[in-house]
């Protein structure tokens, strides 16, 4: 049974606290999974220099390049992050799991992960634990069968998710590319890119339409 999980972490356990202290506006929002590439991020503050600055300062990531603006209020840059994300990172595919969402705002890191099962999930929370991450569990849910019952997914995104899942493609590294998971689906680069970012939406849209409440994990 798939199990969606949303986790907050302390910046101060994972990455960018100092950003956050400098400024305490900043906010940020990976643009996609978190890959074995150093990943864009959209972030947000007072001003871009600001922003840029604190990055720099900051010892828990690099600025690896800063690019170009797409409005006057987000500012896109190719961050590499310190090793504890990567631990992170590490762990969750290590049993079977995705990152789908990262973000972050006032000091604090959130997450949606997807895991194939809720034992996966158990065994990975306590290695969170084991290293410290200090993550909090805000929502579980369950995905029973192919026709999404109890998410916000439709049959088609649902079945979508679940065979990139499968063939590896939310791993770190993948192990399946976006061509060759649209000719496994028998649908265009396009298509299936344009699936997969409308999967990601409902699936936040959902989250921030239900009230969040914590939820505990069974050992």
């Amino acid at each position: 049974m798939t199990t969606l999980v949303e986790l907050e972490l302390p910046a101060d356990r994972l990455c960018l606290s100092g950003t956050f202290e400098r400024v305490p506006s900043f906010e940020f929002q990976v643009a996609g999974m978190i890959g074995g590439s150093p990943p864009l991020v959209w972030t947000s503050g007072p001003d871009r220099r600001t922003v840029e600055e604190a990055l720099e300062a900051d010892p828990t990531v690099d600025v690896i390049a800063s690019l170009a603006n797409a409005d006057d209020e987000r500012w896109l840059f190719r961050l590499e992050f310190e090793r504890r994300v990567k631990v992170f990172e590490r762990i969750v595919a290590e049993h079977d799991g995705a990152i789908l969402e990262a973000s972050g705002r006032r000091g604090t890191w959130s997450t949606k992960l997807l895991f194939h099962d809720r034992e996966a999930l158990s065994e990975a929370h306590e290695l969170f634990g084991n290293y410290e991450f200090d993550a909090t569990v805000r929502r579980v849910s369950e995905m029973s069968d192919s026709s999404g019952g109890g998410t916000p997914l439709t049959e088609t995104q649902y079945e979508t998710i679940a065979k990139a899942h499968e063939l590896g493609y939310f791993d770190v590294p993948r192990q399946v590319t976006l061509q060759e998971l649209a000719a496994e689906l028998d649908v265009s680069h396009q298509a299936l890119s344009e699936r997969l970012r409308r999967s990601h939406a409902a699936l936040v849209s959902a989250e921030l339409s239900n009230r969040m409440t914590p939820t505990g994990i069974d050992p």
